[in-house]
């Protein structure tokens, strides 16, 4: 009879440790970060933090150091077909948003944005925008058979982090995926002494746009293209 009791309590120990090893297998699998290889893309988690399918956080951001970014054209271009000097107030505009680091843009107003805002705000205790638009008119002189434009530079910045997605029901076989992500965008004037700069170039110009300056109404005279 004890034998009997004693195999009894032993089948009930065998399962007993083998339910406790599926318990924490399942805690292991819900807990440890989950690589990239081993299910979705990076493009589609993404998606589901931007449609809200997934629930997700962007983790531990970290600031890098402000720089000043490329220039570019913000205004039309002045052709001087003239033999004097052409002065003239130009209007510029222009806008900077932000990409990921596969190179997608961040939409402005988006909830990629807003939770990579929130997290920042968090941690640095300021705001973090994923665009920057800025306006302004400024005075350009453009010597003969030149043309001149308005060219911008804005201070840009990167912040990484991990985003964190966390599913109601297992996708891809997890609850929990984590993807690294660095975001560039543009930063407030003066970060880091960077400051966003304005200025005119101008060039020689080619050969085919000094045969125009012969034609009708451009001879002698200065015109504005549209950028």
């Amino acid at each position: 009879m004890a034998k009997r009791k004693n195999s009894r309590t032993i089948r009930q120990g065998s399962r007993l440790m083998a339910l406790s090893a599926a318990s924490l297998g399942l805690v292991a699998a819900m807990a440890v970060p989950a690589a990239a290889e081993d299910g979705p893309t990076r493009a589609q988690l993404i998606a589901d933090c931007a449609s809200g399918e997934g629930k997700c956080s962007f983790n531990e951001p970290t600031l890098g150091k402000a720089y000043l970014g490329d220039f570019h054209q913000v205004s039309d271009s002045l052709y001087n077909c003239s033999s004097s000097d052409a002065t003239q107030s130009m209007g510029w505009s222009d806008t900077v948003g932000s990409t990921d680091s596969a190179g997608v843009s961040v939409t402005a107003g988006g909830k990629i944005a807003g939770l990579i805002d929130l997290s920042v705000t968090a941690t640095y205790s300021h705001t973090w925008s994923s665009s920057h638009t800025e306006n302004s008119s400024l005075g350009m002189t453009v010597k003969p058979g030149e043309v001149g434009w308005i060219s911008r530079a804005q201070v840009m910045q990167t912040v990484s982090g991990t985003w964190q997605t966390h599913y109601d029901s297992p996708k891809w076989g997890h609850y929990f995926w984590f993807v690294p992500d660095t975001v560039t965008g543009p930063a407030p004037n003066g970060t880091d002494g960077q400051s966003n700069a304005v200025t005119v170039k101008s060039r020689k110009m080619t050969a085919s746009e000094k045969a125009s300056c012969s034609s009708g109404a451009k001879k002698g005279r200065s015109f504005v293209v549209q950028h």
